[in-house]
C-alpha cells in the first residue's frame, strides 16, 4: 500500500498550474470545488512497465514533427477526458526536451462516458480537411468544460475556417468513419483508456508525467543513435525501432473472452452473488446494476440520480454495485474499492454502504489514511480493515467486478445496466420509469 503516497503525489503534481476544479474533469454549477491536498510528495512514481504493438499510422493522420523521428509518439485521446488534457503539456514538455526528435501522431478514442467527446472528435476531423486540425485540437482542450456546439462552431470561425464547410461536414458526419477506424485500431492493440500513448510502439498507459517517462525516452533515444550509426533514416528508422521493441516487449497474447450471457432480446444477464451490495426489495421488479469507480468524477455526479431513483421508487427499483475501478487512470480507484470490500466483509451491505458514501463524498482525498479514518468512524475493526485492505481474496473479487464487466462490453463508468438494458447516466430515469410502467402493467 506504500506505492499509494507515490500516486496521491502524482495526481496531485500533474494538477499543478490547473484550475483545482479541473480535477473533476469540470464541476459545473451546484458542485463544490475540490479542497487541496497537503502532500509531500517523494519524488516521481517509476517509469511504468511497458509492453509493444505495431500501431498503424494512416499518411493523413494528424501529427506534427519530423516523420522517422528518433521518438515516435502516436496517442490514442478524448477531448472531454480531463487526464488527457493533463496530458498536453507534458507532450509539450518532452518536445522541448528533445528539440527535433519527436514526432506526435494523434489517434481519436472517444469515451462512452464522455458525451461530447464523439462531437468534439467530428469537429477536430473537419477542422483537419481544411488543414487546421491542431488548432482545432488546442481550442478544444483548452475550453474542454465548454464543449458544445455552439463552441465548435466559433473556434471554427477564430481559426478562419470555411464556416459553411465545417457545418456541412458536422452536420453529415463525414468525420465518423475516420474517428470509427480509430476506435477500431484502439481495440485491436488493446487500448480502453485515455491517454494512452505509445513510443516507438512502446505503450503507456495514463498521465506519467516527464521524469517517469524520461528513462523510457532516453534510453529509445539511444537505441536511435545506434541504427542512425549504422545508416538507419526516416521511415527505416521508425520502422526499425518499433520492430525491435515489439521483439523486446512482447504483449501478452490476448484470451478468448466468453461470451457474455445474455437475455431474450439480447439483453445482458448480470450475474449476481448472494452477499453482493444491494439496496432494495428482493422482489423488486426493475434491478439497476451499476459498474462503476469510486476516483471517477462522472460516478459521483451520477449518485444523486440513482439516490432519487430508489426515493421515488422505493418498492419497484433495486440497486447493485459492481467494481469497475479505471486503475490505468485512477490510481486511487482500486484501493477505493478494496477499502469498501473490507467495509462489506465486516459489516455486509450496510456497512458497504456507508464507506461508499464515504468514498464519494471525500472523492478528492482518497488515500490509505483516510480509508483508516473512515472504517473507524463506521465503528469497524480497524485492525482486521487494515488486513482486509491487502487480502488477495478481495482483490481478486473485485476483479471479477470488472471482468465480468468487459465481457458484458462496459468499458468506461458509471456504466448502468437495467433489467439487462445497458443505458447512460442521460437516460437512466427515463428507463426505469418506463420498466416499472412494463411491470405494473404486466408485461
Amino acid at each position: 500500500m506504500k506505492q499509494v503516497s507515490w500516486i496521491v503525489a502524482l495526481v496531485v503534481g500533474l494538477v499543478a498550474g490547473i484550475a483545482l476544479d479541473r480535477m473533476t474533469g469540470g464541476a459545473g454549477p451546484g458542485h463544490p470545488p475540490p479542497r487541496p491536498i497537503a502532500v509531500q510528495p517523494s519524488g516521481p512514481p517509476p517509469a511504468p512497465q511497458t509492453t509493444a504493438a505495431l500501431v498503424a499510422v494512416r499518411p493523413d493522420d494528424p501529427s506534427r514533427g519530423k516523420e522517422g523521428a528518433k521518438l515516435n509518439v502516436t496517442v490514442f485521446s478524448d477531448f472531454q477526458c480531463p487526464f488527457c488534457a493533463r496530458f498536453e503539456p507534458i507532450l509539450k514538455q518532452i518536445e522541448l526536451a528533445y528539440p527535433d526528435a519527436v514526432h506526435v501522431v494523434w489517434k481519436h478514442l472517444p469515451l462512452q462516458m464522455h458525451p461530447q467527446a464523439r462531437p468534439a472528435a467530428e469537429a477536430a476531423e473537419a477542422a483537419r480537411v481544411q488543414g487546421k486540425f491542431w488548432e482545432m485540437h488546442d481550442k478544444l482542450f483548452s475550453n474542454q468544460r465548454a464543449l458544445s456546439p455552439e463552441l465548435y462552431e466559433s473556434a471554427a470561425r477564430e481559426i478562419g475556417l470555411d464556416l459553411d464547410r465545417f457545418k456541412a461536414a458536422l452536420a453529415s458526419h463525414e468525420g465518423a468513419a475516420r474517428v470509427d477506424e480509430d476506435l477500431k485500431e484502439a481495440a485491436s492493440l488493446g487500448v480502453a483508456a485515455t491517454p494512452t500513448w505509445f513510443v516507438n510502439c512502446r505503450k503507456i498507459e495514463g498521465a506519467y508525467p516527464f521524469e517517469s517517462v524520461k528513462p523510457i525516452l532516453d534510453d529509445e533515444v539511444k537505441k536511435a543513435d545506434k541504427l542512425m550509426a549504422e545508416g538507419k533514416s526516416g521511415p527505416a528508422l521508425a520502422e526499425a525501432l518499433c520492430a525491435d521493441n515489439v521483439k523486446r516487449y512482447p504483449a501478452p497474447r490476448p484470451q478468448a473472452a466468453a461470451a457474455p450471457p445474455t437475455l431474450p432480446g439480447g439483453r445482458a444477464a448480470v450475474p449476481e452473488r448472494a452477499d453482493d451490495p444491494a439496496q432494495g426489495k428482493a422482489s423488486a421488479p426493475v434491478t439497476l446494476v451499476v459498474f462503476s469507480d469510486f476516483q471517477c468524477p462522472w460516478c459521483a455526479r451520477a449518485e444523486p440520480t440513482v439516490k432519487e431513483i430508489e426515493q421515488a421508487h422505493p418498492e419497484d427499483v433495486r440497486v447493485v454495485w459492481k467494481h469497475f475501478p479505471l486503475v490505468s487512470i485512477h490510481p486511487n480507484a482500486m484501493p477505493a474499492a478494496l477499502a469498501a470490500e473490507a467495509a462489506r466483509e465486516q459489516g455486509g451491505a450496510d456497512k458497504f454502504w456507508a464507506m461508499h458514501d464515504k468514498l464519494f463524498q471525500n472523492q478528492q482525498a482518497l488515500s490509505d489514511a483516510t480509508y483508516v479514518q473512515y472504517a473507524r468512524e463506521l465503528g469497524l475493526d480497524v485492525t482486521r480493515f487494515e488486513k482486509d485492505l491487502a487480502s488477495p481474496k478481495l482483490k481478486a473479487r473485485v476483479e471479477e467486478d470488472s471482468q465480468l464487466g468487459s465481457k458484458l462490453g462496459v468499458n468506461g463508468t458509471p456504466t448502468f445496466i437495467v433489467n439487462g438494458e445497458r443505458v447512460g447516466a442521460n437516460g437512466l430515469k427515463t428507463t426505469v420509469e418506463r420498466l416499472i410502467a412494463q411491470a405494473r402493467a404486466g408485461r
